[in-house]
Formats: structure tokens, C-alpha cells, sequence
């Protein structure tokens, strides 16, 4: 069957080209060559997976599941406050609300996370967070971001911040290197209330995004070097390959289920899984039911650092065969 590789680089949402493909060869093995090439087989798609749902565990740091010298991607779950306030000296701070509630309290207002929402706090702005059995995903990018799309709604002052607030001893911690253990620059108690207020005398506002309804992806923050969006599936026919030659792709499956076919393997993901796609290598998702991803594209390799839960299968026609309805993503 021919299908359509779209040729893409990061900057740009139309392709450089688009090249008519036979699927089975776009998919296959070399043929034997007299000069040594890697096959792709000897390096599958590999998916790092955490449950959706709230599993009771005590406090901890967020989980790296990506990193490279700029940018970290981290899975986080909380029931109940966190013990500090954190300002970052080198990175904006993506959030991303997978499920429960969370308020996020900054110098420039608070914010209550629904699942669904992304917001973005700008490096240099001290927040802290209180959770109620939920898990959020945090992605550090260099700054300064760019937000594509109007907020759904902004942070705003609220005082008390949640239910049951009181000043209490806290401290913040300043840090470096994406707030990575161990690189803290300086840590000292503040005045939590003083610092909520600081609202009352900086204009700025957080904003809070969410991905349209109807099918298709949305980039919601972009840079020379980063960028993040939010992509909703449907069945439908026909399938249409990307390749990305200038960026590392980061997939997280939100909802519903789909398979992804690539040069390197064919594998179905489920809410809460996790899959880097390096640059260079063409893919198309097949989907049965509606889904939604979250994407990140980046220019640097983001390579895994949390262990594997499974590896994509190889590619054989009779497993191509089955895959009959797609969605272009």
C-alpha cells in the first residue's frame, strides 16, 4: 500500500516535502549493502509507563523520565503540600494536570488545576503547590516560552489560597540545572503570605490551556528549540507518516488507546505511557477510539533515563495488515 511521509523540521507546521511511500519497504529492512549500516531493529521504541490513576506513596522529588544538558521531563504525584517554594534560576516550568486537583500558588496569583489544563511558570517566579490524590506532569524547557493559544483563564489573587490555609514556616529554595537534587543556590525562610501578594503589584498572569475539542493537534507553547502541544484522535482512513529531521519527539498518551507504527516498531500505548520518537524516524498513530497526546519536539536528543516497562514490537506485514483505520496526527 502507498502512503504519504509528510518531511517536516520544528519550526515549521508545513512540510518541506511530502513523498509518496511503499509502506511495507518504508517499514522493512535494508536490503544488504557492502558498507556496515545499523538496522533499525537493533533499537525499538522503548515506553516508560505510570499508572494514571492515584496510588498511595509518601512524599518525593518529581520522577525524570527524560533529560538532556537543557531540558527535563518529570511524572509527579501529591497528596497534600509541598514543603517548600521553588525558584527556578534557568528554566520555564510546564505543567500538565493528568488527574485529581491541585492548586498552584505563585507570586503571580493561583491557580486550581482541573485535568486537562497546562500552564506555564516563567523562570525566575517562586510557586509551591497542594495536592489532593493527583499526578501532573512537569516539563523544564529553556526560556523564554511563547504561548500559542488564548487561556481557557489566568491566575488570579486568592486569600486564603485553599481551605484551611495559615502561614506557616516555610522555605525557599533557589536552584539551577532545572531544580535538579543537589543544585540548590540558595535556600532561606520567607513570609508566605508576602510573597502571595506580590500579585497585588506584578501585572503578569499565568495562563491556563486546554486543547480544542475536535480532532487534530494545537502547538500550545513554542520556541527556537522547544515545542509543546496537545493532539486529539479519531478513527478514520488512509495513514500519513511524519518525520521530524531536526528534533527528538516526546509522545504522552492521555487518553484512549492507539498504536504507533515507526521505523522503529510497532507498539500500542495506553493512558499513561510515555514514547520517544528520535529525530529522522518516520511514524503515523492508528486509532480505534478517540485518544489525546500531549507532544513535545526537541531540538536537542531527550534521552529516556526511567526504566523501560516495554519495547515495541517489529514490524511484519501480517501485523501491519491488521491495523486498518488511522488518524493523521
Amino acid at each position: 500500500m502507498n502512503v504519504v511521509e509528510d518531511i517536516m523540521i520544528m519550526g515549521s507546521d508545513q512540510p518541506l516535502s511530502s513523498v509518496i511511500r511503499d509502506e511495507r519497504l518504508l517499514l522493512g529492512q535494508p536490503h544488504s549493502m557492502k558498507v556496515p549500516v545499523k538496522a533499525w531493529e537493533d533499537d525499538l521504541l522503548t515506553v516508560v509507563h505510570f499508572p494514571p490513576e492515584f496510588f498511595e506513596r509518601p512524599y518525593a522529588p518529581p520522577l525524570g523520565v527524560y533529560e538532556n544538558t537543557e531540558m527535563r521531563i518529570e511524572w509527579q504525584q501529591m497528596e497534600g503540600r509541598q514543603p517548600f517554594y521553588h525558584r527556578n534560576c534557568d528554566v520555564d516550568e510546564i505543567s500538565y494536570q493528568i488527574a485529581g486537583e491541585r492548586t498552584l500558588m505563585t507570586e503571580l496569583g493561583v491557580i486550581e488545576h482541573r485535568t486537562g489544563e497546562l500552564s506555564v511558570i516563567p523562570r525566575g517566579v517562586a510557586h509551591d503547590n497542594w495536592g489532593r490524590r493527583e499526578s501532573h506532569l512537569l516539563l523544564y524547557v529553556p526560556a523564554p516560552l511563547t504561548t500559542v493559544i488564548e487561556p481557557v483563564r489566568v491566575s488570579e489573587r486568592v486569600m486564603p489560597p485553599f481551605p484551611g490555609w495559615e502561614p506557616s514556616n516555610l522555605n525557599e529554595c533557589v536552584t539551577e540545572c532545572m531544580g535538579t537534587l543537589g543544585h540548590d543556590k540558595a535556600t532561606f525562610p520567607i513570609d508566605e503570605r508576602q510573597l502571595l501578594d506580590h500579585v497585588e503589584i506584578d501585572d503578569r498572569r499565568i495562563g491556563v490551556l486546554v486543547a480544542p475539542p475536535e480532532p487534530g493537534g494545537v502547538w500550545a507553547y513554542t520556541s527556537e528549540r522547544v515545542r509543546v502541544g496537545m493532539v486529539n484522535t479519531a478513527p478514520g482512513l488512509g495513514r500519513r507518516y511524519r518525520r521530524t529531521l531536526d528534533a527528538d519527539e516526546i509522545q504522552y498518551q492521555i487518553s484512549g488507546r492507539r498504536t504507533l507504527i515507526s521505523q522503529r516498531g510497532i507498539v500500542e500505548l495506553e493512558p499513561g505511557d510515555f514514547v520517544r520518537i528520535p529525530l529522522g524516524v518516520a511514524y503515523a498513530s492508528v486509532s480505534h477510539e478517540p485518544s489525546r497526546y500531549l507532544t513535545l519536539l526537541s531540538h536537542l536528543a531527550l534521552p529516556q533515563i526511567k526504566e523501560t516497562a516495554r519495547t515495541a514490537d517489529l514490524y511484519s506485514p501480517e501485523r501491519l495488515a491488521t491495523l486498518t483505520t488511522e488518524v493523521n496526527a
